[in-house]
């Protein structure tokens, strides 16, 4: 093929897409003409061109700049690392804040029960450690010192939160305490003796109830002292009931200032007859209940 005849090839080719063509849109009853487009192929290749690059912006666009594109396989969100980290933060401190409160409960339950306390754990200690070859000798004024230190803080059993920050300088005469019974009292506060609660006697099958509002975090029998219910109230306010012929409520339950919470009798090895031996703890030490209470 000659030069001349290839020139009026591509000629030829350029005159087709310029070719006007008309498209004309008639009712099919009537054959009315409607509306006529007069297009070339050429305009017909620059509009779908110009479709199939708008739509591919959009996608584009929607991809970049939206939260669909985590639903595409491959992409992430950037942030989503950080989220991670600041939830494992979050657990962490969850779980050990629940591991405080469950020794602070479990004491509770060891002191009402005549056990012995749960000292903390220290957390950053290092637990493989052999301390057989350690030998330890104490003076005579050492020991005195730590059996003093030790009996002084034996029945503290607060343990620090910071939302307790300001609530825990609360103090007890600014709370209105419910009268847990009507009656006489037989046995005051003693800490000397060991006794710290006081004995309150009232008719049989009298209803206890909860001096203030709070959950139930002991509701057991226990050998010495019978049938015995204890409450976490705010502000690290514990009150306890023992001596109960039955008890009311369970643990985990919730309670308010007044609720029957069982019924007095002489339960236990330490009863000496029918009455309620009722306890006051604030911040894990005991107080004397007549002070803060008017039976």
């Amino acid at each position: 093929m000659s030069d001349t005849e290839i020139k009026k090839e591509k000629k030829r080719w350029y005159k087709n897409l310029r070719k006007k063509y008309q498209l004309v849109i008639f009712n099919d009853e009537t054959y009315e003409k409607k509306l006529s487009f007069r297009i070339t192929r050429l305009n017909t290749f620059l509009i779908i061109s110009f479709i199939i690059l708008f739509f591919i912006g959009i996608t584009i666009y929607i991809i970049a700049f939206t939260s669909v594109r985590e639903y595409i396989p491959g992409y992430t969100d950037v942030n989503l690392q950080k989220k991670l980290y600041a939830l494992q933060q979050k657990a962490d401190s969850l779980e050990r804040t629940f591991r405080q409160k469950d020794l602070y409960i479990q004491n509770i339950k060891n002191i009402i029960e005549g056990k012995n306390i749960i000292e903390t754990p220290a957390e950053n200690s290092v637990r493989e450690i052999n301390y057989d070859t350690i030998s330890q000798n104490h003076s005579h004024e050492d020991s005195l010192l730590r059996d003093e230190i030790e009996n002084k803080d034996k029945y503290n059993l607060y343990i620090y939160d910071k939302e307790d920050e300001f609530s825990h300088n609360l103090a007890l005469s600014n709370i209105i305490f419910f009268t847990p019974i009507k009656g006489i009292i037989t046995n005051g506060f003693n800490i000397k003796e060991r006794h710290y609660g006081i004995d309150i006697s009232a008719k049989k099958n009298e209803a206890v109830k909860a001096t203030l509002g709070g959950i139930v975090i002991f509701s057991d029998w226990t050998i010495q002292t019978g049938y015995v219910i204890a409450i976490q109230h705010k502000n690290n306010v514990v009150s306890v009931y023992k001596h109960n012929s039955s008890l009311l409520k369970e643990e985990g339950e919730i309670v308010k200032a007044g609720d029957p919470i069982s019924i007095i009798g002489e339960s236990g090895e330490q009863s000496t007859g029918i009455h309620l031996h009722f306890e006051l703890w604030y911040n894990g030490n005991p107080v004397n209940p007549i002070e803060y209470v008017s039976f």
